[in-house]
């Protein structure tokens, strides 16, 4: 029987009772302080950087003072057939498709032009998927997840942000044999049925599981209706930011690029040589080595993630890391953040790449993806308690 009494309704980030509102202030000032300097160092590249910072700001804030997850839904809706975090999952899903489809449909938006999160769904993805899956229940968190707690505070998820650099850039080295597997040919709803029928079609599908999940849960407190609400809120939100991005970026919103490309920099700085790897020596990829981490748009919004769920801890007033840390959680922070690294670098993306603006592109990998995700989360869910994490 599978234990239930890790809460919910907190981001677990919290671990002192009562953090010094003195701490608080100091976090606040030095989130302003950071961010200001970042600002100041990206804004001779012209505005498109500073504003997708900002939005970076904006996410992690809002992932953190909305307690909005993935991990903790998915294993709650496994351990405890409670549905609520899934089903604002899909509640945001169902806003960015209706708010990307004529975006998308148009191509360009302001004179840049726009495209989605659009990739090859085969058994490259399926297998990635189910890897991530694993490693979000083992490590705690997913992408999303990794940098707000992280930023929040809460200190193991820094090695599962370690393991998580790790895994992509291992899997990088692997992508030139992951990519001959086979995949459909059809990679996008939209490229077979045209928006307005893709757009209709996928909230229909969305909508039918959105009920089936109200059937499936069990009856909850009334007390459960204001984390829902919490929940709910944030789904918009952040639906309206990934909307942002897009229209800023010209591509919606990732995560787990960056930490390929930090891997892949900390390898530089023990010796590695990209050149004769054929992931690397693509152009993309060879500019992004090259360059600074503040000039990749992913690796920019991801520290402004950092940043935001920063200062939204400290306004809340839960900032308080603690350094103790038990052997068996931190390996499965270290093994969980790699296995996630490797699963998303294959899969094409995370939670929020592949799966969020992956489906609100209606590319049927981000569906694909969910399908192998939540297989594996039952599994790393089975496997929380070899590491002494309670379910």
């Amino acid at each position: 029987m599978w234990s239930s009494r890790t809460s919910y309704a907190m981001p677990p980030v919290v671990e002192a009772t009562h953090p010094a509102p003195r701490l608080q202030g100091k976090v606040i000032a030095a989130a302003l302080v950071l961010s200001a300097a970042l600002l100041a160092a990206v804004a001779p590249q012209g505005w498109r950087l500073p504003v997708l910072l900002v939005l970076g700001i904006a996410l992690g804030a809002t992932l953190y003072l909305t307690v909005f997850g993935f991990t903790a839904a998915y294993r709650r809706l496994i351990v405890d057939r409670d549905a609520a975090g899934v089903r604002a999952q899909l509640v945001m899903r169902a806003v960015a498709t209706v708010l990307f489809a004529p975006v998308l449909a148009a191509g360009t938006v302001f004179g840049q032009g726009v495209g989605g999160a659009v990739a090859p769904a085969g058994l490259q993805v399926a297998i990635g998927a189910f890897l991530f899956g694993v490693g979000m229940q083992l490590g705690g968190g997913c992408g999303s997840g990794t940098l707000y707690t992280a930023g929040g505070g809460n200190t193991r998820m820094i090695a599962v942000l370690v393991g998580f650099c790790a895994g992509g850039f291992w899997a990088s080295l692997h992508m030139d044999w992951w990519t001959r597997l086979p995949v459909w040919e059809t990679r996008a709803l939209s490229e077979r049925l045209g928006w307005p029928a893709a757009a209709g079609l996928q909230l229909v599908f969305i909508g039918g599981l959105w009920l089936a999940l109200k059937r499936y849960a069990r009856g909850r407190l009334a007390a459960e209706h204001n984390r829902e609400k919490l929940l709910l809120a944030g789904a918009v939100l952040l639906a309206v930011l990934n909307l942002v991005v897009l229209v800023v970026a010209g591509h919606p919103w990732s995560i787990t690029w960056a930490f390929t490309l930090w891997g892949a920099k900390g390898a530089q700085l023990l010796g590695w040589d990209p050149a004769g790897t054929t992931f690397w020596s693509a152009e993309f990829q060879r500019q992004a080595l090259a360059g600074s981490v503040l000039h990749d748009v992913t690796s920019l919004m991801d520290i402004g993630i950092l940043i935001g769920a920063l200062g939204g801890a400290a306004i809340a007033g839960r900032f308080a890391p603690s350094a103790r840390l038990a052997l068996r959680p931190l390996a499965a922070a270290v093994i969980g953040g790699l296995v996630m690294g490797y699963g998303a670098r294959i899969a094409f993306g995370c939670n929020i790449g592949a799966f969020f603006s992956g489906v609100a592109s209606t590319s049927l990998h981000g569906w694909l993806w969910i399908g192998a995700a939540l297989p594996g989360n039952a599994l790393g869910v089975r496997l929380r308690p070899w590491f002494g994490l309670e379910n």
